[in-house]
């Protein structure tokens, strides 16, 4: 599929304009957007859109991103490029099904492969926080892959928390996954020592939340933390973040013990910027 959406961008826009586009492009279930590059107007855009719905059959809506995901909802100003005009869909992913809407809910396929990771790391009865949990993704595929005891999961998206009401229900994960409406940051001291692991799935918080989600942990467990860096290369990104967190986890007097078991790109997010997680294993003082 993503070598044909190249082809189509190729024969309308050119082979350097191409290039640009493909890599800016997420399916989410039938709705397809792309990342607007500054140096495409948003005319050639419609066009290619155009052609993207007569060539894939299934596809239903094409919108263009005009900002990055900002805010504390992670949202992204849209553009309707062509299609119906409409942002909700199903989205599918590791045989779970989520309704989605990509203008009212954070949502990024790009981190498929994160989802099923955390997934397959946690173990049989834990308790384990996501602190800002959008739809239920990260939570809802940890329930169906893993044997945990619950995942409280929590975000102050008021119709992400409604999407992850219904998520629960559609992949019967009711019991396991918690949801809670609200603050992550003021929920989480309800949880103090309380679960073996958490998630911290938003990085323009991720530094103020650590500490928070260390004094969850009880006696020993995993946190998650994901994170932004601006640097020259992928090796700089991963370096430059665990330096951060080791200095804020040696700095912590609740910590007796802690290792970084891994980190990872998890993906670029614009010219020299890169997400990135660390996977955090500590014990309590």
């Amino acid at each position: 599929m993503v070598r044909l959406v190249r082809e189509i961008a190729k024969e309308i826009l050119g082979e350097e304009k191409a290039n640009l586009v493909w890599s800016s492009l997420d399916i989410v279930g039938d709705i397809a957007v792309i990342r607007k590059p500054p140096s495409i107007e948003i005319e050639d855009l419609m066009i290619l859109a155009e052609e993207m719905l007569k060539k894939l059959k299934w596809l239903k809506s094409v919108w263009a991103a005009i900002s990055p995901s900002e805010g504390s909802y992670r949202l992204r100003r849209l553009e309707w490029l062509a299609g119906e005009k409409r942002t909700e869909t199903l989205y599918r992913e590791h045989g779970c099904v989520f309704k989605v809407d990509i203008a009212r809910v954070y949502i990024s396929p790009r981190l498929s492969y994160e989802h099923i990771r955390i997934a397959r790391l946690v173990k049989p009865g834990e308790n384990i926080i996501n602190m800002f949990a959008g739809a239920g993704l990260f939570s809802i595929i940890i329930a169906r892959f893993a044997k945990p005891a619950r995942v409280i999961s929590i975000d102050i998206n008021e119709d992400a928390y409604r999407f992850m009401l219904e998520n629960i229900e559609l992949n019967k994960v009711q019991g396991i996954v918690i949801p809670i409406k609200g603050d992550a940051l003021e929920i989480i001291d309800r949880y103090s020592n309380n679960v073996q692991r958490v998630l911290i799935p938003l990085p323009e918080l991720a530094l103020k939340a650590f500490p928070k989600a260390l004094r969850a942990i009880d006696r020993e467990g995993y946190i998650h933390v994901y994170e932004f860096a601006k640097a020259r290369n992928k090796l700089e990104a991963l370096e430059q973040v665990e330096k951060t967190y080791r200095e804020a986890i040696e700095s912590n007097r609740d910590v007796a013990k802690y290792s970084i078991e891994g980190r990872r790109i998890v993906r670029s997010v614009g010219p020299r910027k890169y997400q990135v997680v660390l996977d955090v294993w500590v014990k309590r003082s």
